[in-house]
């Protein structure tokens, strides 16, 4: 029997990828895409979809029980640039999605919860280099703060009431899909499209920044992977890391380079320079390999080979 899925802001980033893969997968009808606003009418009228705004508990139950959900993708969440801009409003949303989908878990009224966490819940004194599993976490940002104290909730809730939450710490996502989001590593999506239209980026990070980052078609594998695996491999509940490649903004503009010769970067650091600053370099997700089995597909190359490919095919 194909269970129903629920994915909430299918129209962002992530969750646009997300619903045409497990559309594919479990068939049109059996995954239900949301978003507080409509998408791109492939999306929208390509299955179910229903405007909802997630912060609303009473609507997101209507939801969940008019469709006979039993998995939630709970994708909707205000990214770290813009959560800067509007704190109050970023924490609201970030939080009670999570409080809603917890507790209908709790209730029984959904059996499996997919929350993404991010880099973000790691700070300026948390080690940079292959940040481990556990180890220090000082956000200094309202997303990260946000994504900390939400995988402690998740931790709780496992804990406390059995409730089958699952995480990812996602690193700097890469896609030529969907629009950059506002978050600090979108440089590495905005540089492309500047490639391609104009030979010419201006980057909002210096050059020597090294941040964690994955293509997203591993981030969706990895996504998928992990709601598969048996519950009782699952050793984290609060969020597992998830490394991918780790490069600079100077070794992505000369990747670019040898497939664009002509392409030109310049470096004008701006507030998200200071966000940058406060996240890993590189991450050791050894545990997600050992738990899950975890295994990246795209190295540098790869990955701007995919991109320069995609963006050019939307032209």
């Amino acid at each position: 029997m194909v269970t129903k899925t629920l994915i909430i802001g299918a129209c962002g980033q992530i969750g646009t990828e997300l619903t045409e893969i497990l559309r594919e997968e479990k068939g049109n009808d059996n995954v239900i895409a949301s978003d507080i606003r409509e998408g791109s009418k492939d999306l929208t009228n390509a299955g179910p979809f229903e405007i909802l705004d997630a912060t609303n508990y009473d609507a997101l139950e209507d939801v969940i029980v008019h469709y006979n959900i039993d998995e939630v993708y709970l994708m909707a969440a205000m990214l770290s640039g813009t959560a800067e801009k509007f704190p109050m409003k970023a924490w609201d949303l970030n939080m009670s999605t999570l409080f809603n989908a917890l507790n209908l878990a709790k209730d029984g009224k959904i059996n499996k919860l997919f929350w993404p966490s991010s880099i973000a819940v790691f700070g300026p004194t948390t080690p940079k280099e292959n940040t481990p599993q556990q180890t220090i976490m000082e956000p200094s940002t309202v997303y990260g703060i946000s994504k900390q104290t939400g995988e402690r909730w998740c931790e709780y809730y496992h804990k406390r009431y059995g409730v089958d939450v699952r995480s990812i710490r996602y690193p700097g996502l890469i896609s030529y899909k969907t629009a950059p989001g506002g978050g600090t590593t979108d440089y590495a999506i905005e540089i492309f499209h500047d490639a391609i239209e104009g030979n010419y980026y201006k980057s909002f990070l210096t050059e020597d920044t090294a941040l964690p980052m994955m293509y997203m078609d591993d981030a969706i594998q990895a996504t998928i992977q992990l709601m598969k695996t048996d519950h009782a491999k699952i050793q984290i509940r609060s969020s597992y890391n998830l490394g991918g490649i780790s490069f600079t903004p100077k070794e992505l503009a000369k990747a670019i380079n040898k497939r664009i010769p002509q392409f030109e970067i310049d470096y004008e650091p701006d507030f998200r320079q200071a966000i940058a600053d406060s996240w890993p370099s590189s991450i050791d997700d050894s545990q997600a390999q050992n738990d899950w089995q975890w295994k990246h597909t795209y190295d540098l190359d790869a990955m701007v080979d995919a991109m320069l490919k995609g963006i050019k095919s939307t032209k």
